[in-house]
């Protein structure tokens, strides 16, 4: 590969938290920093050094200003479809009925205009800041959760010829909510746009599929990934209070769902195989709600209630960085808690890969997962070894997961075997690889 070093500028809504898209970023840069480029960052969050970040805040797709646009693209309201027709008294005899409630009130096109236009002007600025080289846009372009920006960095690809890669981690088809809307224009446009200088990326079979038969774009599969060229460090004396902070009673059963409370997470299914399974056990979610409210984590308490199994929340106690909490408890990293899990459980309904299901082989762990499609296609192929349900908790999968709680050693036949999968599979080493792929792509030369 040309061993020069080149400025690579990343976009998105927001470099922060452990998103999904914040996290396989990091992975990114991680990588290509290795390789001798330079990273920068645009978004409307950032929590990477204010030396190489240009934040803009209306890019966060959170802000006051974007939400109010996502509601009215999206919400179907009768009150959004009367500023529309109210907005348009010239042919108001005309337009005897509208087809559907999804219209479009010429203020919101007018709205949207202006902050693309501004988003422009500040992606300018950041190419010109940073002497960019190459743009590497994360689910920007993907997920229609700021139309605008998206918008705006269609035009400036389209304006400038700037050598981009497109890191797509989950399309607007693959969420119900963006199924209908009055902002078909814009999807078609951005979400994603087929430009020549920009360069596809996807992280799984079905998304390459899908967006070959949408708009007839080709694209590369990079899947998430890993650090399984590096095993994780041992548990040292600070992790030994996990279980007796967390609750969990000697003799008792340590489950960990490591995810977000949302509800394409199906943390039912966990709860279930707590009921059903009869054995002494505690459910720990390590991860709060999240942007998508607070109504699922109601019903999963509800519903824990009611099978009067015990889930604790623990996402104060489980951070970023180690520390203490208001009231004085410890504060663990994910990879603190990992290691003293007996099950990983992973009932996910939907997802784009799966970092949950790699960070539990990374930290060899026995896993429960549902059989996503994505799962189905492209990781239980390569040969993993897991306790996994078809969409319901059935009496086989009860007693698959008893036996292997009861066995530990096949366990662990297992978690060593997944790990090796792992590292052939889905490792820096095999990022590393594709990266240097599309970068030559983008600049034109072989590698």
């Amino acid at each position: 590969m040309n061993p020069s070093s080149h400025n690579i500028g990343f976009i998105s809504t927001r470099f922060a938290g452990t998103d999904g898209v914040s996290l396989e970023t990091q992975k990114w840069v991680t990588v290509l920093e290795r390789m001798g480029h330079k990273c920068f960052y645009f978004a409307g969050e950032c929590d990477r050094s204010a030396d190489s970040s240009h934040v803009v805040p209306e890019a966060h797709y959170r802000h006051p200003e974007i939400d109010i646009l996502n509601q009215q693209a999206y919400s179907g309201s009768w009150t959004v479809t009367n500023e529309a027709r109210k907005a348009h008294p010239e042919i108001a005899q005309l337009q005897k009925d509208f087809f559907s409630i999804y219209v479009r009130p010429p203020a919101m096109t007018k709205r949207i205009n202006e902050l693309k236009d501004y988003f422009k002007a500040e992606l300018f600025k950041f190419a010109r800041r940073f002497d960019l080289e190459i743009l590497v846009v994360e689910n920007a372009l993907t997920i229609p959760l700021n139309l605008p920006l998206g918008l705006a960095i269609t035009e400036f690809i389209a304006e400038t010829g700037y050598p981009t890669i497109a890191h797509h981690h989950d399309f607007h088809w693959e969420r119900q909510r963006f199924q209908v809307n009055c902002v078909g224009d814009y999807l078609a446009t951005a979400f994603p746009p087929s430009l020549p200088s920009v360069r596809h990326v996807v992280i799984n079979t079905v998304q390459a599929q899908q967006i070959a038969s949408r708009h007839g774009l080709t694209s590369r599969i990079i899947p998430n990934v890993m650090d399984f060229d590096s095993p994780p460090p041992a548990p040292d004396p600070y992790t030994d209070s996990v279980r007796k902070d967390f609750g969990i009673a000697d003799g008792e059963f340590f489950f960990l769902q490591p995810t977000r409370v949302i509800q394409r997470k199906g943390i039912e299914h966990a709860i279930e195989l707590m009921r059903r399974l009869d054995l002494p056990a505690k459910l720990i979610i390590s991860h709060a709600s999240g942007d998508e409210g607070n109504d699922y984590e109601h019903r999963v308490r509800e519903y824990a209630h009611l099978l009067d199994v015990t889930v604790r929340f623990e996402a104060d106690q489980v951070q970023d960085v180690r520390g203490t909490t208001k009231d004085g408890q410890k504060i663990y990293t994910l990879g603190d808690v990992y290691p003293h899990a007996d099950l990983v459980t992973y009932p996910s309904s939907i997802e784009g890969f799966g970092n949950a299901f790699l960070e539990a082989v990374y930290y060899k762990r026995l896993i429960l997962v549902n059989n996503y499609s994505i799962y189905e296609v492209d990781i239980k192929p390569k040969g993993f070894h897991t306790l996994w349900f078809d969409g319901y908790i059935s009496s086989s999968t009860i007693e698959a997961v008893r036996h292997a709680l009861q066995h530990p050693e096949r366990t662990y036949e297992w978690t060593e075997t997944n790990y090796q999968l792992a590292k052939r599979y889905f490792s820096y080493s095999v990022l590393e690889r594709r990266l240097e792929a599309v970068v030559a792509d983008c600049l034109g030369y072989q590698v």
